[in-house]
């Protein structure tokens, strides 16, 4: 565990003492959220307006409602994900395991390269897979020589940078809220129901909303008198994600609506070209900035929070079938930052990927990728479902009341609709 973990109770006298205490939220948020995300968004405000406001709101509660049960799990059993996933049998670490290793090859090539990108349209005299490779061994240094404290003071920073950019690129295009408010009543415009379960289910959804909870854990929260601490925290995270997405949705709407743009990461580079020949480059520079920022939080928050995660698996995995579930001490010192496999997969993130920054993808490594990659957020949902409620696991004043299994049920059945749905895309 981090030596920058501390273990004294928390101080919840007043909403002040718990803002100076917050810091896990903001690394899961933007982590979460990548350059993907904000083209998704951004390209649902071209093509709809506002009318898909809604369900970006519906997005952020879904998310603060799954980011709330993974830090209440860890906060209240006083074990780690990976723990109480094992008492579920072995076939949960063992998807994970698969998933992890899978996930981490190819995901390590699109984050470094997604960094490149604004790096690349600022100061073009390096390639994108030079950039893509100095993004990369700049996340390295930053996470293995750095620790959990280190890491959270260079999130916020960047979290702010984003902030700054986005917002004030949205303020820039000047938002309609007449619109906007308009787009509070759910509506299905023709043709929009993909953007509609995307926009609700992939906006800040993916693994590394497990690795909410171990950052808890590394913050020095350690038991349930943490938890209103942690739901603050959870809280303005998302809040401040779901401000983000907003924004680029006001800038889709405002000043691409109607017009066609490129899709994936280039599509911000687009809008930066949009944002130079509308307003002058005094816009694009900063939005490029921010583009910079948003891409690479995502990068050293993977590099940290999934080598945690990675680094609990090759623990309880390694675990006889008989032992007893491990609690966070036993994971303190038996797995974390300072341990042998965090720095394994932290090289395998880095180093392997960069192959991929040369060659197009394999396409049984897509196809696989992509599989267990839909499946991994039913399984968050559903495994979170079973854990909170479990009566052997959870003391009973922690365990799910109607409002959090109502969310996580509804999470359930929507990443369930997404998860058919991006199958039958792979495979047809």
């Amino acid at each position: 565990m981090s030596a920058d973990a501390t273990y004294e109770e928390p101080d919840t006298t007043g909403w002040r003492a718990r803002f100076t205490q917050l810091g896990p939220g903001v690394m899961a948020a933007a982590t979460g959220v990548g350059a993907g995300d904000l083209v998704a968004t951004m390209v649902a405000g071209s093509r709809y307006g506002y009318a898909l406001f809604w369900a970006v709101l519906v997005g952020t509660v879904f998310k603060l409602g799954l980011g709330e049960a993974v830090g209440r799990w860890h906060l209240s059993s006083n074990r780690t994900l990976l723990s109480g996933w094992r008492t579920l049998g072995r076939w949960t670490t063992g998807y994970f395991g698969v998933y992890v290793v899978i996930w981490g090859f190819v995901y390590g090539a699109t984050a470094m390269s997604a960094s490149a990108l604004p790096l690349n349209a600022m100061f073009p005299a390096l390639p994108v897979r030079y950039w893509a490779m100095l993004c990369g061994l700049a996340g390295l240094a930053l996470v293995w020589f750095g620790r959990y404290g280190l890491l959270e003071k260079v999130m916020t920073v960047l979290v702010g940078v984003m902030f700054v950019t986005v917002v004030a690129t949205a303020v820039l295009v000047g938002p309609n809220f007449t619109a906007l408010g308009g787009g509070l009543v759910p509506s299905l415009p023709t043709g929009s129901i993909v953007y509609v379960l995307g926009l609700m289910g992939g906006v800040g959804g993916t693994i590394t909303m497990a690795a909410y909870g171990y950052w808890t854990f590394a913050k020095g929260w350690r038991t349930p008198k943490w938890l209103p601490i942690m739901r603050t925290d959870n809280a303005a995270g998302y809040i401040t994600t779901g401000i983000f997405v907003v924004a680029m949705l006001v800038v889709g709407s405002e000043l691409l609506l109607g017009r066609r743009i490129v899709e994936g990461d280039e599509g911000l580079l687009y809008l930066a070209d949009t944002l130079a020949a509308d307003y002058g480059q005094w816009a694009r520079i900063p939005f490029l900035v921010g583009f910079f920022a948003v891409t690479f939080t995502s990068l050293i928050g993977v590099w940290n929070g999934v080598s945690l995660l990675f680094a609990d698996w090759w623990r309880t995995w390694r675990l006889p079938r008989e032992a007893p579930p491990e609690t966070a001490d036993d994971y303190a010192h038996k797995a974390g930052e300072h341990s042998t496999p965090f720095r394994v997969y932290l090289l395998w993130l880095t180093i392997p990927p960069m192959a991929l920054l040369f060659l197009d993808k394999p396409f049984q490594l897509t196809i696989a990728y992509g599989v267990l990659g839909a499946l991994f957020m039913p399984f968050l949902a559903g495994t979170l479902l079973f854990l909170l409620n479990s009566r052997t696991l959870m003391p009973a004043q922690q365990r799910s009341r109607w409002l959090s299994n109502t969310v996580l049920t509804l999470c359930l059945v929507l990443f369930v609709v997404l998860a058919v749905q991006k199958l039958v895309s792979l495979l047809l």
